[in-house]
């Protein structure tokens, strides 16, 4: 995981996934969980992109 991504993930969730795997199930439910809240799309963004 580099710098840019761990920068990413917790400003702009959906952007990092979508960078680090492209458009997919995982980029859905990421861009769900940080409609729902911002931290949970954090926590996702981080996780997946481990």
């Amino acid at each position: 995981m580099s710098l840019l991504t761990i920068i990413l993930s917790v400003l702009l969730p959906p952007v990092a996934v979508f960078l680090e795997h492209g458009v997919g199930k995982n980029l859905l439910i990421n861009i769900l969980l940080t409609i729902l809240g911002w931290v949970p799309g954090v926590i996702h963004a981080i996780i997946v992109n481990k």
